[in-house]
């Protein structure tokens, strides 16, 4: 065996690289997003990330933590919270009270320290980056925060388990609409009365990995149980803090009263401010719950959807490259076997058992095997999912966690040995059935048959003398042709899916704001705005080009028990003047609506169907699909007024407004953002440039991976051409040496068979684009989540890579073997074996 190995050292290593380089993306993909979930999981679990969060517009007195308490193992903490306006760019902040005996969210410090005294505050360490504070600088909050100071010394920069994702820390109704900081002051210095926002953590559930459907079950249980408990007290909290304000304004009241005695004309002007206050502050009274798990923290159901996404590539991507590493193997295990048959015929003769012939092959088989599994599954383990944490750096640093996936590792080392020992055993079999005799002769050659092109007298009569021998050998050995074919086709097509995958990712973004919305940003309205005063601001901004009024409000849609929520329901006031702005591809419907594909597809409805529409403020109404249209980002359904009308029995007030809006810079759109704003009638302005940053953020996440792919699948597409080309060579060395004999120049000799790698070269990368397409659309669907559809998109650039990475192996490859053909022993290879 040592023997074996020695004599063709090319060919051992070629199996052990095939194999390594299999069971390397597969063990090491697959590993990939378990880290990803684990680590993030060990990073959350010691920060004692909160299960659950309710956030209370008037505040939680000691009766709701009492109430929170009921719920079986639940450590309740109570927090001061507050969105604000603050900094030198006066930005959204998140503003928390810091408690040092708090156990929950603790915070990852990055530079300095915690808060001790009144005057300090830990930001942000976004701060930093991005806004360029530095350690011992004042930041300054807007007068009308709520708090006991203006402004705080920065004393510290941290993270928060709370914000996993350094480019998103969620969306509020101040500023443009988009929290850029979350910051810490002492819990006394936010000049409130009761805390707004209870965190509950749960014991038994911290053993449970965070991405698990065991954890998801189980804090949804818990979920239950809580508003269970809180049915009835967003009621009873209205009606306390109403009795509070009621008795401040009736003693305000009774000391009007007596004012209007001595002064009329004051007193009547006091009771007009006095009724508008408590007009105001009955509203504010008003009691509503925000209930939160981790999927609704910023970036968390993103991150989680991310390594899905990975796990979904690692389902299909490395199985796919794992079987043609292991086709090739089994190849060259097998022609290995052939090669030694009157070797193995002498064995037989001299009185050897079966056993003894077959065991050196196997041992030569489970040696390749062996070895590329373990250091492919070593390789693999350890490095993809470390250079994929590393790489993740939207997010927050992580507690790297790499664990071995020993039954990932244990399917690749079976597989590894059924593509060398099974080769072994199959093809040793099959020999040992001949006599000694049979065995120690050469294999007869196949007789020479007509090919389907010789038939073809026109072509066949124009062909050069060498291109006929080429066709010639090319469909005589089929098994060999169609190895290489499928080699190059399997390598082309894993190149091409890497970039098919991303490019992918980025066109839902680029196509749903460029083929459907044709808008740049959305703006909502207060309940009782004035769109003329809107109009005129916008009338002022030097980017506004147009815009059009739409009813927007979401529902959540219920068919035959399935059910999709958070749909968003669009009804423009002018239909022509909405196809300017959203492009469906059909128009509005008298008597029915529109329905975006993914909605459809989740419903498992069709064009006809009856669907139930729940809106949020309670409104049930039945409609029937009359069409539907693309959609690659969201749920929507799209009404016609008359529609609308007939269905809610009730006009669409218009309450958002479509912008047409010229190119803009990020500051130019905070400064419009914040006009709305302030002018009383806009509760906040969204732009499609955001959800865009977004898509290209899940795109661009997946370029370390997709380069992994790229370079790996080169070089097994490398290796996989070189060794086939290999024992091409080695089978046919007589043919080689004969016709050396008869004059061939050795560029002669090597074009007899490079001639034919070319050919088939072509051949497998026409045949790998149509497997990269197929491969790349079943990953898509496979990594699609409820909310996106991936279009499927190769850019021209994937094509010229994947090309020119086989053009250039197979010119490497040829330069080999015109080396290689120029030293062969012409007269040992065409001694007679007999």
């Amino acid at each position: 065996m040592w023997r074996d190995i020695r004599k063709s050292k090319g060919r051992f290593i070629a199996i052990i690289l095939i194999i390594m380089l299999g069971v390397l993306i597969f063990v090491g993909v697959k590993a990939a997003g378990p880290s990803l979930d684990d680590s993030l999981d060990k990073t959350v679990s010691d920060k004692n990330l909160s299960d659950i969060q309710v956030i209370s517009t008037t505040g939680f007195s000691e009766n709701d933590l009492q109430l929170a308490r009921k719920v079986p193992g639940a450590q309740v903490e109570a927090t001061k919270f507050k969105y604000v306006i603050g900094g030198k760019d006066k930005v959204a902040v998140a503003l928390y009270g810091y408690d040092d005996n708090a156990k929950q969210n603790q915070l990852i410090m990055r530079r300095g320290r915690l808060p001790e005294k009144a005057n300090e505050i830990v930001l942000d360490k976004n701060a930093k980056s991005k806004y360029d504070y530095k350690l011992g600088q004042q930041f300054k909050f807007a007068s009308d925060s709520g708090l006991k100071q203006k402004s705080y010394k920065i004393v510290g920069f941290a993270d928060s388990p709370q914000y996993i994702d350094n480019q998103s820390r969620g969306s509020t109704n101040i500023a443009d609409g988009q929290v850029q900081l979350f910051a810490y002051i002492p819990q006394a210095q936010l000049d409130m009365s009761v805390a707004t926002m209870l965190n509950l953590h749960f014991a038994p559930l911290k053993d449970k990995n965070t991405f698990s459907d065991s954890y998801k079950d189980g804090v949804a249980k818990k979920l239950t149980l809580l508003k269970k408990k809180f049915k009835n007290r967003s009621y009873q909290r209205t009606n306390e803090v109403m009795s509070d304000y009621l008795t401040q304004f009736d003693q305000q009241q009774a000391q009007l009263d007596q004012l209007r005695a001595s002064n009329p004309q004051l007193a009547s002007e006091q009771q007009v401010q006095l009724n508008a206050a408590r007009t105001k502050a009955l509203k504010k009274a008003k009691t509503s719950y925000t209930w939160q798990t981790r999927d609704d923290l910023p970036g968390f159901s993103a991150y989680g959807e991310s390594s899905d996404r990975i796990a979904a590539i690692a389902n299909v991507f490395p199985v796919f490259f794992f079987l043609i590493a292991a086709l090739i193997t089994f190849t060259t295990i097998t022609r290995m076997v052939e090669e030694a048959r009157s070797e193995i015929g002498t064995f037989k003769a001299l009185g050897y058992t079966k056993w003894e012939i077959s065991k050196n092959y196997y041992y030569y088989a489970i040696s390749a095997g062996v070895i590329g599994a373990v250091l492919g599954a070593l390789i693999g383990n350890e490095s993809l999912p470390r250079i994929v944490l590393a790489l993740y750096k939207q997010y927050m640093a992580l507690d790297w966690v790499v664990g071995l996936q020993w039954w990932v590792i244990l399917i690749a080392l079976v597989f590894s040995l059924l593509a060398t020992l099974g080769a072994a055993v199959i093809v040793i079999r099959k020999e040992l059935v001949e006599g000694p005799a049979a065995l120690m002769r050469p294999k007869s050659p196949k007789s020479a048959k007509k090919i389907l092109l010789e038939r073809i007298k026109p072509l066949w009569n124009h062909l050069s003398f060498n291109s006929k021998v080429s066709y010639r050998n090319l469909f005589r050995f089929k098994s060999r042709m169609f190895m290489t074919i499928i080699g190059i086709a399997g390598g082309t097509a894993l190149i091409l899916t890497g970039f098919g995958i991303q490019n992918s990712i980025g066109a839902s973004g680029d196509r749903q704001y460029s083929d459907i919305f044709d808008y740049q940003a959305v703006v909502k309205l207060n309940d009782d705005a004035n769109l003329t005063n809107v109009k005129d601001i916008l009338n002022q901004n030097d980017q506004y080009q147009s815009s059009t009024a739409i009813n927007s409000t979401t529902a959540k849609l219920k068919v035959n028990g399935q059910q999709v929520n958070d749909v968003n329901i669009y009804t423009p006031k002018s239909i022509k003047q909405f196809d300017k702005y959203v492009h469906l591809g059909t128009s509005l419907q008298k008597d029915g609506v529109i329905l975006s594909k993914k909605t459809a597809q989740l419903l498992d409805v069709k064009k006809g169907d009856q669907v139930k529409v729940t809106t949020t403020d309670g409104k049930k109404v039945t409609v029937k699909v009359g069409a539907i249209t693309e959609n690659f980002i969201g749920h929507f359904l799209y009404l016609s007024p008359n529609v609308y009308q007939t269905k809610f029995d009730e006009t669409a007030n218009a309450n958002t407004l479509l912008l047409h809006l010229k190119s803009q810079t990020s500051s130019q759109r905070k400064h419009l953002a914040n006009k709305l704003l302030n002018s009383g009638e806009v509760m906040g302005t969204s732009y499609t440039h955001d959800v865009l940053s977004t898509v290209s953020k899940m795109s661009s996440s997946l370029k370390p991976i997709i380069l992994i792919f790229v370079l790996l699948s080169g070089v097994l597409s490398f290796v996989v051409l070189y060794n086939l080309t290999n024992i091409n060579v080695s089978e046919r060395i007589r043919e080689l040496s004969t016709i050396k004999v008869l004059g061939f120049y050795n560029n002669e000799v090597t074009m007899y068979i490079v001639r034919e790698n070319i050919i088939l070269t072509i051949i497998g990368i026409i045949v790998g684009y149509g497997v990269g397409n197929l491969l790349t659309a079943y990953i898509l669907h496979q990594a699609a989540t409820e909310l996106v559809i991936f279009p499927l998109t190769i850019s021209w650039f994937g094509y010229l890579v994947a090309t020119l990475l086989m053009i250039i192996f197979t010119a490497i490859v040829m330069l080999v073997t015109h080396k290689k053909l120029q030293h062969i022993d012409m007269i040992g290879a065409l001694k007679s074996n007999e």
